[in-house]
């Protein structure tokens, strides 16, 4: 009886590192076939002026500088479906005869497209986006985000109690009214990996804002890469770890920051800062795209 348990139990481990080890190759398999196939479209959100490049450090360092600053939104094309990844300017800047300078001066922005007519570009509709998230909810990213209130938005569950807070609705309402048509939400806490194969994960870098996150890609011909969303607005602030004074919080953002680079270094993943406009200019423009 003894012999024949053991014996059992011998077969049950044999059995169950045979399963992992397929369940592994498997998984394995997925992500390479869906690699050959996720396809990364690059689009124009419109431009942003810094007038005052002092709001993105907390020291002097900038006083006096100003920047111009891309402003990227992104498809990126799945097997199992389309993921729109950040929302440029409002799209009520399309058409104005002049870029709009914000009251306190800090800004002036413009934009010339509509995100229907940039899909067009590329056969799709609003319709065939099947999720939409951010990498956070400040005006630059969520302009056209009520456009999507057909798809599914992907988001950090903090940063959607951040942006539907009664403090927001009185202090920032353009902000908050430009999401509040987005009723089919699916909130997530961390990581989230989009289609369940690792060529598209949303990695959650809190600091810039409550739920800031950041877009992981593995694509086949390029290889992984990380859309910094606004963890860094250009190459210095990467390189000496510097902190907007605008940010929801400095120690989470070092933190973020840290976090950041590990992962990079350990999946050798190149980076692109969304709003430089070096590395905007390095991605093929819709309808071309990276794979």
């Amino acid at each position: 009886m003894k012999r024949t348990l053991a014996l059992f139990l011998i077969i049950a481990m044999v059995s169950c590192k045979q399963t992992k080890r397929e369940t592994a190759s498997n998984k394995d398999e997925n992500l390479e076939m869906a690699k050959t196939e996720v396809k990364l479209y690059t689009f124009s959100g419109g431009t942003v002026n810094a007038n005052k490049l002092e709001l993105f450090s907390q020291d002097t360092t900038y006083t006096g500088q100003s920047r111009e600053f891309a402003d990227a939104f992104y498809v990126i094309s799945h097997p199992k479906g389309n993921l729109m990844w950040d929302g440029g300017l409002p799209e009520g800047l399309v058409g104005m005869p002049e870029p709009f300078t914000s009251p306190d001066g800090a800004f002036t922005v413009s934009r010339k497209d509509s995100v229907a007519h940039q899909l067009a570009s590329i056969g799709m509709t609003v319709d065939d986006i099947d999720y939409f998230s951010v990498s956070h909810t400040h005006f630059d990213h969520i302009g056209h985000a009520n456009v999507f209130k057909g798809s599914t938005w992907l988001v950090q569950e903090k940063e959607y109690d951040f942006i539907t807070s009664e403090e927001t609705q009185k202090n920032n309402p353009d902000n908050y009214n430009a999401i509040k048509e987005l009723t089919n939400i699916k909130k997530i806490n961390g990581d989230y990996d989009v289609f369940g194969d690792g060529s598209v994960i949303m990695k959650f870098m809190p600091g810039h804002t409550p739920g800031h996150q950041v877009l992981y890609l593995n694509l086949a011909e390029h290889g992984p890469l990380l859309l910094s969303g606004d963890l860094y607005h250009f190459d210095e602030n990467r390189e000496y770890r510097r902190v907007p004074i605008f940010n929801y919080d400095v120690a989470q953002t070092k933190e973020s920051m840290a976090a950041f680079e590990a992962f990079a270094e350990e999946k050798g993943a190149k980076v692109y800062l969304q709003h430089s406009k070096a590395d905007f200019e390095k991605f093929p423009k819709a309808p071309n795209y990276l794979k």
